[in-house]
């Protein structure tokens, strides 16, 4: 219990906490709010009422059908610490919105009635020609973010998918193929603009700046305030990418043998950190078989690609398809965005109608024999048969010297620096438009079980907060692990009225 209250630029924050009771709900106050934010100066925002509210409140996730209270579209950090005064001064939400990719619609508040501050108009990028630390707007997306570091001869680690916002994805995380050298997103930031529920606006945020708020903002930032900008340090672009793509169709037992064989070559003595890949999991051609795919980059000198991947390919039978070829570095990203262009600026975001969850398998309990049989047997079988279209990733954290595992556990509030594998598991309904069929739920929930019910007993398993799902059991531990309690206490100090409240969100 604090026996001060901390003043920040002249604000106080208040130890005090507002009722759980009707959080996110629009109550009579709304109306008064409204008034106010409508009339707070030349900030735009969109009601119920306004002609393009119904676009603006529309989900990524078509199975999330939500009613802000209102949609606001800031230009400085000024209005939106005018946004969330007003907020506080009516005990309402208040939420972020950066690429709006949240697979349960958290960035439009996971629930009606709350204020999405939409920060799509904070896409400033600059590089530091002697520190090469790049300051970048989070309402860039990651292809375009991409795109502007490029011209800098300059890279950041980040996802595939071009249209992902930078605020959410560098806020929890940020894995790419880059990761396994460079590390994730949240671990190139060297500090942060954020602008605190009660309007204070604080620049550069560090580790010798409010050092406390800047571990969490690094592994659970939408529970704390809104990121303006991140300034990260940044990589030189590698002169070249060797991308790769290899399928097969292949019976239970030979994908298990191909995943037990990719877990002993990701930790060879000599496996280096250039290397980084997944595999992609599909429904095989017949019911018994299971298409498996592994794809990645070689960030490294071209011709000692081959050398590095004989090894596991020669565990193998000859895949059915095989792509190798040298880009540039920036061909790559737009390689694995999958759209030809990386680009997103004016261009429309697509919408999926689905459901996702993730498994963290530590180093300390890696896949098994019994595990990888189960999950190969359900895939193969019931999963051929499943009424919505389905994937599964086993994307490579760690293995021998990853950058990611390599940085200390307490050095950010990121949950699990102890990974192998992160796994993604993924259904859309039929077409991508809803309804979503029910027995997607117990689609992944039966692939998850798989694992972890034929693994070791006793060990607890991750999961990402960028494949956030709403109908994780124990997510507090799942997410933050061991920091779940520390984050806690951080929120009261600096979110002490619950203003930046949502689904799964840190909480009193």
């Amino acid at each position: 219990m604090r026996s001060h209250q901390p003043l920040y630029f002249g604000i106080n924050i208040s130890p005090a906490r507002r009722s759980s009771k009707n959080r996110g709900c629009i109550h009579p106050a709304s109306g008064d709010l409204i008034s106010e934010l409508t009339s707070s100066g030349n900030i735009t925002v969109l009601t119920p009422a306004s002609q393009n509210y119904a676009n603006a409140s529309t989900a990524f996730n078509l199975r999330f059908t939500l009613n802000p209270a209102a949609v606001t579209f800031p230009t400085t950090p000024q209005q939106i610490s005018t946004i969330l005064s007003l907020t506080t001064k009516y005990n309402h939400q208040a939420v972020a919105r950066s690429g709006g990719h949240s697979y349960i619609a958290n960035g439009l508040g996971g629930k009606d009635g709350v204020v999405v501050v939409d920060m799509s108009n904070f896409r400033a990028v600059t590089v530091d020609p002697e520190t090469n630390v790049a300051s970048i707007g989070v309402g860039n997306r990651l292809g375009d973010v991409a795109l502007a570091l490029n011209t800098y001869g300059r890279a950041l680690p980040h996802g595939t998918c071009p249209y992902v916002g930078l605020g959410g994805h560098s806020g929890h995380g940020g894995y790419g193929f880059t990761s396994r050298k460079w590390g994730l997103t949240l671990d190139t930031i060297v500090a942060i603009d954020v602008v605190l529920a009660n309007g204070a606006i604080l620049n550069g945020v560090s580790n010798s700046k409010f050092p406390d708020l800047f571990w969490a903002l690094r592994g659970s930032s939408s529970s704390f305030g809104i990121v303006t900008t991140i300034h990260t340090n940044t990589f030189a672009a590698p002169p070249s990418t060797t991308v790769f793509s290899y399928r097969w169709d292949l019976n239970i037992s030979e994908a298990v043998s191909a995943t037990m064989a990719y877990q002993s070559y990701v930790v060879s003595p000599d496996f280096p950190q250039e290397m980084g890949s997944e595999i992609v999991l599909r429904a095989g051609s017949t019911q018994g078989r299971v298409s498996f795919r592994l794809t990645g980059g070689w960030y490294a000198p071209p011709e000692q690609y081959d050398a590095v991947i004989q090894p596991y390919l020669t565990q193998l039978p000859s895949p059915q398809t095989a792509t190798v070829h040298n880009e540039t570095y920036i061909g790559s990203v737009e390689f694995f965005g999958g759209l030809g262009r990386l680009n997103t600026t004016g261009i429309p975001d697509a919408h999926d109608t689905f459901y996702a969850k993730s498994l963290m398998i530590p180093e300390s309990v890696p896949f098994s024999n019994e595990s990888l049989t189960a999950f190969y047997t359900y895939l193969a079988n019931d999963a051929f048969t499943a009424n919505t279209n389905w994937f599964a990733e086993i994307e490579l954290y760690g293995g021998t010297n990853s950058a990611i595992n390599n940085v200390p556990f307490d050095a950010t509030a990121f949950g699990h620096r102890d990974t192998m594998f992160t796994m993604q598991f993924y259904t859309s309904a039929i077409g991508g438009v809803p309804p979503f069929p029910v027995e997607g739920f117990g689609l992944l929930d039966d692939m998850v079980a798989t694992i972890v019910d034929n693994n070791p007993r006793g060990r607890e398993y991750g999961a990402y907060a960028n494949y956030i799902d709403n109908r994780l059991e124990d997510w507090q531990l799942k997410y933050y692990a061991s920091h779940y309690p520390k984050l806690r206490n951080i929120k009261r100090k600096y979110d002490p009225h619950d203003t930046f409240d949502f689904p799964l969100s840190i909480q009193e």
